[in-house]
């Protein structure tokens, strides 16, 4: 085997992201605009708050798509898929223990005993 044939081959097996000047150039000025323009709504009041908060959210879910493909670089190719799999088994972890939670104190709140005054005298 050759030397430009052992150099080939490393290159083919480099399916990862390569992080450029500009890649990072782009991902820090899609950060600012995902950044300034919910400040710009918050602070002009320009929308209600109902909206306001949609778009805030909205634009923060965008936001952290782009710090993972820009800053952290992560894609289908890098590692072989296996972060991209652990992101995706992570977030489904996070959902799921969100939802119990929410569903525990929901069921908690309304199976709770009364706390009026009246009704705790009139308690057995």
């Amino acid at each position: 085997m050759s030397t430009h044939d052992s150099h080939a081959e490393a290159h083919h097996d480099d399916l990862g992201y390569h992080a450029t000047v500009k890649g990072y150039a782009i991902g820090f000025v899609l950060s600012v605009v995902l950044t300034a323009i919910p400040f710009w709504l918050v602070m002009t009041g320009a929308l209600p708050k109902q909206a306001t908060t949609f778009i805030i959210v909205a634009f923060a879910a965008v936001q952290m798509v782009v710090h993972m493909i820009y800053f952290l670089h992560m894609n289908a190719k890098a590692e072989g898929g296996w972060s991209l799999l652990a992101l995706v088994f992570t977030a489904a972890l996070v959902v799921i223990m969100l939802a119990g939670s929410i569903w525990v104190m929901y069921h908690m709140n309304t199976n709770m005993m009364p706390v009026d005054a009246h009704q705790m005298r009139n308690m057995p």
